[in-house]
């Protein structure tokens, strides 16, 4: 199936590793031009084609939109394509989740992705063509105890992106969030090797991922996601086939979430 990439120019957020590295790599390999973003200046000297800055804060997100352009320029192209991959979180709970940790949760997955969409959103509008991809997680579905202000801040940004695809209305952008479930990401699999380990549950991983279904994350497919089939759903999003799929969440969750 052609996307109908080849051409467009796409700036993944968070790309210099983990998922976002994947779904660039997924555009670039469907001909998109990709201009990955670092949050801090790590790459080598010789690779200056990395965006870099801390986009949980307002500099640094402006400080990105500069390097942007500057690449637009000399490459003499346009954004057609936005992946607001970047977000995190930590182990936090209601008991020590104070003030400072839901204005950091809320910053850095909802403000990072709200203010590099502004920087983009006019150039996109004039050119009559564009996509946005918000990366979200199911948790905005079907939040758990656990990490109330990412999960907050999470659902703030789907929520987000309905109200941006009706702002967008007749411009030829769509904007749609991709809320994954549990994803085979090299961190996950180390930390449930390492609890698999403690509970016996052995040392291949498609006994650990049993136990995983069983404990954790039930779903119908009995398993958690690839980061490329996360990558492939986002690639498909972006591309000229899905121009009528617009104001979504999207779950890719093997059916853990289970209503209509």
């Amino acid at each position: 199936m052609d996307l109908g990439l080849a051409g467009k120019t796409a700036l993944v957020t968070g790309s210099n590793r983990g998922t976002g590295e994947i779904i660039a790599n997924s555009l670039a390999t469907e001909g998109a031009t990709v201009l990955r973003h670092a949050n801090q200046d790590q790459q080598p000297e010789a690779d200056r084609d990395i965006l870099w800055g801390d986009l949980a804060s307002e500099q640094g997100c402006e400080q990105v939109l500069q390097q942007l352009q500057q690449l637009l320029q000399q490459q003499g192209a346009s954004i057609d394509i936005l992946v607001n991959n970047y977000g995190t979180t930590d182990r936090h709970n209601w008991e020590d989740s104070n003030t400072e940790k839901w204005l950091q949760m809320y910053q850095v997955n909802v403000l990072s992705a709200a203010r590099i969409s502004q920087g983009l959103i006019a150039a996109m509008k004039q050119q009559g063509w564009g996509r946005i991809i918000n990366l979200g997680t199911i948790g905005s579905h079907q939040p758990n105890s656990i990490m109330p202000a990412y999960y907050a801040a999470k659902g703030a940004l789907a929520t987000m992106g309905v109200s941006l695809a009706k702002e967008l209305s007749h411009s030829g952008v769509t904007v749609n969030t991709v809320s994954p479930g549990y994803i085979r990401t090299p961190e996950v699999e180390q930390a449930y090797r390492r609890r698999g380990k403690k509970l016996g549950w052995g040392e291949d991983w498609s006994d650990i991922v049993k136990q995983i279904v069983a404990t954790d994350f039930p779903n119908p497919c009995g398993r958690i996601a690839e980061r490329e089939e996360v990558a492939d759903l986002v690639s498909f999003l972006c591309s000229e086939r899905a121009g009528f799929i617009n104001g979504q969440n999207i779950r890719i969750d093997g059916g853990a979430v289970s209503y209509v």
